[in-house]
């Protein structure tokens, strides 16, 4: 994703604050960035949202960043563009002085990824046995995790220039799901793989005390699913991926409430946005598959408009346009069909 996407943050009934309380956390403000509990301040081009007692959104970097304090330092689902580093660390030095001990990359996009070289090098891992502390004088900073898959796609000969070793991940994993073995604070986490979703090495990362499911690109609130066919993405794992989010996350009354997910990009969203989302996305992969059953061509089906009734929503994106969407769901399904 080349893109930057904003949105409204999602307050439920439980996150309500009175303004009279919020005149009176005001004087929470240091330096340049704002932490309010239970809402989101922007400031400095980092927008910080408390999502839990102990995990945070940040928006404003290219993809959103979660993170999740913890007594030993800090865990960061994604890190954003290499130029918004020194940004995005100073608003998780405000949310914590501790060290970034894990970076764990949703995908390989530069805009999910392209912060693991800065804020890794300022963080530390936690070792034990013979090496008990923080290895500093390695210069080993924290811990880089995502599928194999994008480890593949940032050291492959054709990446020119070269990704900095310290950008790859350090530790990968190759089947359908990793439960990680540190305990963070009380809270497990859990890596989904979703292959050939937006791409071959999609992770969704899942916080299971504090219910919160980051999704990375597999889901959005103001664009349509980018499906990299390129780059082993397809418009039915992409479906795949989303009833996965909706398997995992544990509904309140209607959809509403209950687990909370971050998105690749926009606000903070629950069960209900993503369902609207997959039957948005599973309805346009039915229309474009049915012209390609009458013999329509690539063009034919993107003159057909079959996304029009979706577009005020998700058609906010000048880089992933509703023809580009078509046209990979297009490609995405004739891919498909020269395997049969």
């Amino acid at each position: 994703m080349n893109h930057i996407y904003s949105g409204t943050t999602k307050i439920t009934k439980s996150t309500k604050v009175s303004w009279s309380l919020w005149l009176c956390v005001l004087c929470v403000l240091c330096g340049s960035i704002v932490i309010l509990p239970a809402h989101a301040q922007q400031t400095n081009e980092i927008r910080v949202t408390k999502v839990r007692e102990l995990l945070f959104m940040l928006t404003g970097a290219g993809g959103n960043i979660a993170a999740l304090v913890f007594p030993e330092g800090i865990t960061l689902v994604d890190s954003g563009r290499a130029e918004m580093s020194d940004k995005v660390l100073a608003a998780v030095r405000m949310l914590s002085p501790l060290p970034i001990r894990y970076i764990i990359n949703t995908s390989a996009d530069p805009d999910h990824a392209g912060g693991n070289e800065k804020l890794g090098a300022a963080g530390g891992q936690i070792t034990g046995g013979n090496v008990a502390g923080q290895v500093a004088d390695a210069a080993e900073g924290a811990e880089i995790i995502a599928h194999e898959n994008v480890l593949e796609r940032m050291t492959a000969p054709s990446v020119k220039p070269p990704i900095p070793t310290r950008m790859t991940p350090g530790t990968t994993y190759h089947v359908d799901h990793l439960k990680l073995s540190t305990f963070y604070h009380g809270d497990g986490i859990e890596l989904f793989a979703a292959p050939a979703a937006h791409t071959d090495g999609d992770t969704l990362v899942y916080f299971r005390h504090n219910d919160v499911l980051a999704t990375g690109d597999v889901f959005m609130t103001a664009s349509y699913p980018v499906i990299d066919v390129e780059r082993g993405g397809g418009i039915n794992g992409e479906i795949d991926a989303l009833n996965h989010i909706l398997d995992v996350a544990f509904p309140d009354f209607r959809l509403e409430g209950g687990t909370l997910i971050v998105p690749g990009h926009g606000r903070l969203c629950d069960s209900a946005d993503v369902a609207y989302y997959r039957d948005m996305v599973t309805i346009v992969r039915d229309r474009v598959q049915d012209m390609m059953k009458k013999g329509m061509t690539v063009e034919q089906v993107k003159t057909a408009k079959l996304t029009r009734d979706y577009d005020g929503v998700y058609a906010k994106n000048a880089g992933w346009t509703p023809d580009m969407f078509v046209e990979a769901v297009y490609k995405s399904l004739k891919k498909l069909e020269g395997k049969r």
